[in-house]
């Protein structure tokens, strides 16, 4: 993330924490973040120079006028006329990192050799949430080199139990020994 989304992301995570509007944003900004990424074209379009600025504003307005809150339009808005459009996920990035710390919500990726079921991924997040005392969003993404099992890691504490680090346990045993 750039030091230009920490500045604005987090100046509009302020604002909206001011007016309690932390949360609303948040989905709308996911939102808008998920329209740009599907949508590179859009974006590219909102920061070519040539086309007038009160033009692209108006192409902000007809997309996202009614749709999401004022305060996020108008920033959308700021970013295109600064011609900032492309640091619009770091400023999601950001608010979202700020929105997560106030509320005490911590991140986990969980990692396995074969996709976790709905059930099992319920499962480990409620054993997180015990642990940690605290609401975890858990990740998962899946990893070929894994043999078996799964490693988790959540504020920067990683947590293993595959079949490869079992292996490289042995391994070390086995040098030790000889």
């Amino acid at each position: 993330m750039t030091q230009t989304g920490r500045l604005y992301g987090g100046s509009l995570y302020t604002l909206a924490r001011e007016e309690n509007l932390s949360r609303d944003l948040l989905e709308e900004m996911g939102m808008v973040k998920e329209l740009f990424d599907q949508n590179r074209a859009y974006v590219q379009i909102l920061q070519e120079p040539s086309i007038p600025r009160e033009e692209r504003i108006r192409m902000l307005d007809e997309a996202f006028g009614g749709r999401i809150r004022t305060y996020l339009l108008n920033f959308l808005k700021l970013l295109c006329e600064n011609g900032l459009l492309g640091e619009f996920s770091g400023c999601f990035a950001e608010f979202k990192k700020r929105f997560y710390k106030d509320k005490g919500i911590l991140h986990a990726e969980a990692v396995s050799a074969r996709p976790l079921t709905e059930e099992e991924t319920l499962a480990l997040t409620a054993r997180l949430e015990r642990v940690t005392g605290r609401p975890v969003i858990l990740r998962r993404r899946t990893e070929a080199g894994l043999l078996g099992g799964m490693w988790v890691e959540i504020e920067g504490h990683r947590m293993e139990d595959t079949l490869r680090g079992r292996l490289t346990d042995v391994e070390r045993m086995w040098t030790k020994w000889n």
